[in-house]
């Protein structure tokens, strides 16, 4: 309810900060206050600022994504704006602060107890950055991994690319990923991005777990929809392994928005994800209890 002018005033943030920010207001709002130099590395408030991030009790109440929280701490080290709009000193109390709530924002998330096959896109392509955002699709589809990891019991992440020549799973190149929620982000971005490059056949999961005879609900299946369909759509891939597995299985893929769809718009067991905001992190587990 401040006019725009008030919000340059430091004044004006102090009496905000003693009033309560919530959660995902401070963190949004990070730049500007170091901006207005009251996150400096010598200010008293820094401190009690920093604090607040990996609160567990902040984090549970406010339902922060870990990836939300990701985003934030790559635009706030970043020193600007995603789109260019103001530039800022980056304190690493902060920088520190966010990076511990993004693991401490695991503990936030509440488990489906659904079966996942969690298939990454290794391909090339997903290296580039996802919706503006100061993150690739690669480094994101790290991070909802160790989410998975961390939050559901039952799960198998893998690894997805593909030669181009309609060959099977082993020649295409989908191989099992070892993510464990004890590790770090960056361990986890380089063991997926230690895997060969190729094109991308999003139906590679299906066919990998019907030949496996793999009890799934939902498959995840995470690309930049940067997709070479190969000898079988993605939406033909799940009905075959309903008919033989498990007839209720859901199938949600994407990470980008594009001009033609993966999953079938016809089927209410198959999601397509166009874009990357705050919202998509925690869509998958929606999508998966029915919500």
């Amino acid at each position: 309810m401040l006019p725009d002018t008030a919000l340059t005033e430091p004044a004006v943030w102090e009496a905000l900060l003693d009033n309560g920010l919530p959660h995902t207001a401070l963190m949004r709002q990070l730049p500007q206050l170091t901006g207005l130099g009251l996150l400096d590395p010598l200010a008293t408030r820094t401190g009690a600022v920093a604090a607040q991030p990996a609160d567990p009790e902040r984090l549970q109440r406010a339902r922060v994504h870990p990836v939300n929280v990701l985003v934030a701490l790559r635009t706030y080290a970043a020193g600007r704006g995603v789109r260019g709009r103001g530039t800022w000193t980056p304190a690493q109390q902060i920088v520190d602060a966010l990076d511990a709530a993004f693991y401490a924002a695991f503990r936030a998330v509440k488990p489906t107890g659904k079966r996942y096959l969690l298939a990454l896109d290794v391909s090339g392509s997903m290296a580039s950055p996802i919706a503006g955002l100061p993150l690739s699709a690669r480094e994101a589809s790290a991070a909802l991994a160790l989410v998975t990891a961390a939050t559901e019991t039952h799960h198998r992440i893998v690894g997805f690319t593909a030669r181009g020549d309609g060959a099977s799973y082993r020649e295409a190149g989908l191989r099992q990923v070892d993510i464990s929620p004890r590790q770090r982000l960056d361990d986890a971005i380089r063991a997926v991005s230690s895997l060969p490059f190729g094109g991308t056949d999003c139906s590679l999961p299906m066919r990998y777990a019907l030949e496996r005879g793999i009890d799934v609900d939902v498959f995840v299946v995470l690309t930049d929809s940067e997709t070479w369909a190969g000898q079988q759509h993605p939406h033909q891939s799940l009905r075959r392994y309903r008919e033989h597995i498990n007839p209720q299985a859901k199938l949600v893929v994407g990470m980008t928005a594009s001009h033609f769809t993966i999953a079938d718009p016809q089927d209410a067991g198959m999601l397509d994800i166009a874009g990357f905001d705050a919202g998509v992190p925690a869509l998958p587990a929606d999508f998966a209890r029915g919500a």
